[in-house]
């Protein structure tokens, strides 16, 4: 299986709380299509109905999963809970689509997840020698274990996982639903996204990005605070807070470059207008002189315009994306991987011939990939090409769920500026500064985030190699691990 060179976070998370049992699968549909960017690997759907679990789920886009016919066999119900995965390569079945269901002594549960944790190995080591036996590799099952082994001593489902937080160590964005609550539940560092929004009819949202709740025409309320639980519940919704502020939050910045959508307010900076600042900062870093500004659909484009605005260069429309395109499932072999970028992007040939181009991208990984775009341009016509990356060089893997990958395999630590802008073919390029990072979400120097694969500085204890065994990849293999 190819996937293709950008980073990807792993998964997208939806949750639904009625006052009213109503068809929820329909609207939990449009929630996770609408956070299909985040997970295009396989998807699900549980609707509790009076403490009646059904669910469905299956390796394929939400288009392809949940059909007409298979969304007309969810029972109306008051709860519902959705997920979109963007797993690892061989974790690609269907026994790691989520929502995960259990069953336990004191009832079920049901649990969405976003993330990495990062003392995983010496948890599950930790149950299998208490007896524990575990049918896949991947986190969700980890943590429900731990879940449930706290809900057993404890007399609700909200503080089992207050208590589960207390041992679980890294990145998480989790929905859970227990026959009679819903639980939102982030992470101390707020590593990833999480937010909360409600319908005019009463209906509780919980969402990795805000762009979801406009799918349903819910408003947003806020986002879950880094460390909070919230739980919704026939009687109430009530905040518990006992792992808020212990440690300094660290939102992944990564999220305003690429991963989320631009329609998206993560921790109240707007997508959209994070980009515009991050091109507008390469212009005044980067500049050159041009005679037009394009981006590589779809993360390149708003920071193509922050760039064009900065440098008084026109902006133009330099390619047309494919739209009917994944981002799986393609045969692998190197004619598919040459043919990919053609099939997925076209070059406008009427804005690029004869002209001087200043071409605005998200990052570059491996580099494979901006190569073949670089060349698509050149065949185009464009007299020079000026490549610009709207993030800094990519130094270090990720724990946290985005799947950067280990050293070895990024260009820029194999290679400096000039190696890397001779191998992609461009006549200069430039990237986003360390410096100017916190210009993105505006920072004023009160908000902090995680930038550690940019240099190093990771807000939690991270796994060492040799922390890997059957149920753990090793860090030249991770592409994440849901």
């Amino acid at each position: 299986m190819y996937h293709d060179e950008k980073p990807h976070d792993e998964c997208g998370v939806f949750g639904l709380f009625s006052p009213v049992t109503q068809s929820l699968a329909q609207l939990t549909y449009y929630g996770l299509f609408a956070l299909q960017h985040r997970g295009q690997e396989s998807c699900g759907i549980v609707v509790c109905d009076d403490g009646l679990f059904t669910s469905y789920k299956d390796m394929g886009l939400v288009s392809q999963v949940m059909t007409h016919d298979i969304i007309g066999q969810f029972p109306d119900g008051n709860m519902a809970l959705g997920h979109v995965r963007y797993g690892t390569i061989d974790s690609s079945d269907r026994n790691y689509s989520q929502p995960l269901v259990v069953n336990h002594v004191k009832g079920r549960m049901a649990l969405a997840h976003n993330g990495k944790i990062t003392n995983a190995f010496t948890l599950r080591r930790s149950l299998e020698l208490d007896g524990s036996i575990f049918h896949t590799r991947g986190d969700a099952e980890l943590i429900s274990y731990i879940i449930i082994k706290e809900r057993l001593v404890t007399s609700s489902i909200e503080d089992a996982v207050n208590r589960a937080m207390d041992k679980l160590e890294g990145a998480y964005s989790m929905a859970i639903m227990s026959p009679s609550k819903l639980i939102a539940v982030r992470d101390p560092y707020g590593l990833h996204p999480l937010c909360i929004g409600r319908k005019s009819d009463g209906t509780y949202v919980v969402s990795s990005e805000s762009c979801a709740l406009n799918a349903i025409d819910a408003e947003f309320i806020r986002d879950v605070d880094p460390g909070e639980i919230i739980v919704f519940s026939k009687d109430s919704v009530r905040s518990i807070r006992d792992h808020c502020g212990k440690v300094k939050r660290a939102p992944c910045i990564f999220e305003h470059i690429y991963t989320a959508r631009p329609d998206s307010v993560i921790d109240g900076v707007s997508v959209h207008e994070a980009r515009l600042r991050g091109g507008a900062c390469l212009a005044r870093r980067h500049p050159v002189d041009a005679d037009v500004v394009i981006g590589v659909p779809d993360s390149g484009l708003d920071a193509a315009l922050g760039y064009a605005r900065e440098s008084g260069i026109p902006y133009g429309v330099g390619f047309i994306k494919n739209r009917y395109i994944g981002r799986t499932f393609i045969e692998p072999g190197q004619s598919y991987r040459e043919g990919l970028v053609r099939i997925k992007l076209s070059p406008m040939k009427c804005v690029i011939e004869g002209k001087r181009v200043v071409m605005i991208d998200d990052s570059i990984v491996r580099g494979t990939t901006c190569a073949r775009i670089v060349k698509l341009l050149r065949e185009a016509g464009a007299a020079e090409v000026h490549v610009r990356i709207c993030s800094p060089m990519f130094m270090n893997p990720c724990y946290y769920g985005t799947d950067i990958d280990s050293k070895e395999n990024l260009i820029s630590y194999r290679h400096n500026v000039d190696e890397i802008r001779q191998i992609i073919g461009a006549d200069t390029l430039g990237y986003l500064s360390l410096e100017d990072l916190g210009t993105l979400i505006g920072d004023d120097g009160s908000k902090s985030y995680c930038s550690a694969c940019f240099d190093a500085l990771y807000p939690t204890s991270i796994p060492g190699e040799s922390e890997t065994d059957r149920f753990e990849f090793k860090i030249s293999e991770s592409r994440g691990n849901a």
